[in-house]
């Protein structure tokens, strides 16, 4: 209930803040709205450890990339601007299945993230999707992962690892965009959240191709977080090459 109850507090706050975006920037000239999905081919890397290891003694065993391989992540951007504010929100959802061999156990993993932002933008300097710009609002991450521990050794007990729990976090970040050439342009972003996170953080290096109602938009993104539970931490890395289309409005 707690946690229900500061998400919605987070929520809350961060739509006051993109409702009152066009009314704190009447005369910040007309909006411009941008929707770009996005395929991320990304790998990634895990980390467990667990204060109660299920297949041998001791405390905090690491269980380093039991899931090292992703084949795709669907992302969706949206976002709307005038000279000075602006709106924007993401969405991305992650889902692996893998089965590993190791020395002293087989493990089955299962994997899926939501990963939700809501964020409000702001330019100190006049133009759209131009130049530095700072933004801040909520990032939710929504993670289901699963991981079944069979020992090799039948005298060992088999055990199941669950991590299913909604962080919401603050986010904070900043942007650059500088015009290469006469169509092309490079976008630097870096971000992090705290909250209910042990901390998430963020990088990306976009170039963008501009066409007539849009732009073709490719780059590299990083993005890793840590997650916990009553037995233990979770941490996810994900890196990887990231291509789409920004359909301009």
């Amino acid at each position: 209930m707690r946690t229900n109850t500061r998400f919605r507090g987070l929520a809350l706050t961060a739509l006051a803040f993109a409702l009152a975006a066009p009314q704190a920037s009447a005369s910040g000239g007309e909006w411009e709205t941008v929707v770009a999905p996005y395929i991320w081919g990304a790998g990634i890397t895990t980390d467990l450890k667990l204060d109660s290891p299920p297949v041998s003694g001791g405390n905090d065993e690491d269980f380093a990339n039991l899931i090292d391989k992703i084949d795709g992540i669907f992302q969706i951007h949206g976002e709307t601007q005038n000279d000075k504010w602006g709106v924007m929100a993401d969405f991305a959802f992650i889902g692996l299945a893998a089965e590993e061999d190791r020395q002293l156990f087989q493990s089955e993993s299962d994997l899926d993230v939501r990963l939700s932002e809501l964020a409000l933008v702001w330019s100190p300097e006049s133009g759209k999707y131009s130049g530095f710009e700072a933004f801040g609002g909520l990032r939710r991450v929504e993670v289901d992962f699963t991981s079944d521990f069979t020992p090799h050794n039948p005298v060992l007990p088999h055990a199941t690892v669950d991590f299913n729990r909604d962080y919401n976090d603050f986010l904070l970040g900043a942007r650059y965009t500088v015009p290469l050439a006469d169509r092309w342009t490079l976008t630097l972003r870096g971000d992090g959240s705290f909250g209910d996170t042990d901390g998430t953080w963020g990088a990306s290096a976009m170039f963008g191709y501009h066409m007539e109602n849009g732009s073709w938009v490719m780059g590299y993104r990083y993005l890793s977080g840590n997650f916990n539970n009553d037995n233990g931490d979770l941490d996810i890395a994900l890196s990887g090459f990231q291509v789409g289309y920004a359909f301009s409005f």
